[in-house]
């Protein structure tokens, strides 16, 4: 499944070189090069998963690694070129979900990536809310503003790929390809006539969405929760 991955890396070139093979693989990649960036890039909008090197100018890894693990769950990847053992424990002690030396090969690191990516996808929550819109994954329900909602199963996986996302702009060619099971001619018509419908059905005012959001050029999103209702 795509995911939003923060790069948090001050070597310049390596860094491209980790965005070049991650959104090879379909993933939206961010690079940061200063440890204050990469916490006010994941305080403002959190990472489905954060490759932090230890060795960052500004705030080093570790700090960021402790400072992140006490206000949010978000997977991390340390990258260091530090073998010891005591670093190593250092960092998994502090939170880290694996730990990365160099050199490495960058197959190697998207390997490893999908590997804790699948692991935080066993562990997601099963219920998503974004303001008065509540999305049970677990009771395949929908609440918007204390109401019960109907969906088909197309619907529902579109709402339950934005709702575990809240913010992120899905493109139409995404939802296709999380909707192709139930609809073996879907178009990019498709995917719009399906949020029409979960609007009509959500939206006190459909012309006015307030939790399905168009983002023009690209698709979709819903709305953060700060923003909601």
């Amino acid at each position: 499944m795509p995911a939003r991955i923060l790069v948090a890396e001050d070597d310049r070139k390596q860094a491209e070189l980790i965005r070049r093979y991650l959104e090879r693989e379909g993933h939206e990649a961010t690079v940061v090069h200063d440890g204050r960036d990469v916490l006010d890039h994941a305080r403002r909008r959190a990472p489905d998963l954060l490759l932090l090197d230890l060795m960052l100018p500004g705030v080093d890894g570790l700090t960021v690694c402790r400072s992140l693990r006490a206000e949010k769950d978000i997977p991390i990847i340390m990258l260091t070129a530090r073998t010891g053992e005591d670093d190593l424990l250092l960092g998994l002690a502090l939170g880290a979900d694996d730990y990365v030396t160099k050199p490495y090969r960058p197959r190697e690191l998207v390997a490893r990536i999908h590997t804790v990516l699948r692991r935080a996808a066993r562990a997601a929550p099963e219920r998503y809310q974004v303001g008065g819109l509540v999305v049970d994954i677990t009771r395949h329900e929908v609440r918007a503003d204390g109401r019960p909602v109907d969906t088909t199963p197309a619907e529902f996986t579109i709402l339950a790929s934005l709702a575990a996302s809240p913010g992120r702009a899905f493109t139409r060619q995404l939802l296709l390809e999380r909707v192709g099971g139930f609809d073996r001619d879907v178009t990019g018509r498709t995917i719009d006539t399906h949020v029409m419908n979960l609007r009509r059905k959500l939206e006190p005012v459909p012309t006015r969405p307030r939790y399905l959001l168009t983002v023009y050029g690209v698709g979709y999103k819903l709305a953060e929760p700060d923003d909601a209702p």
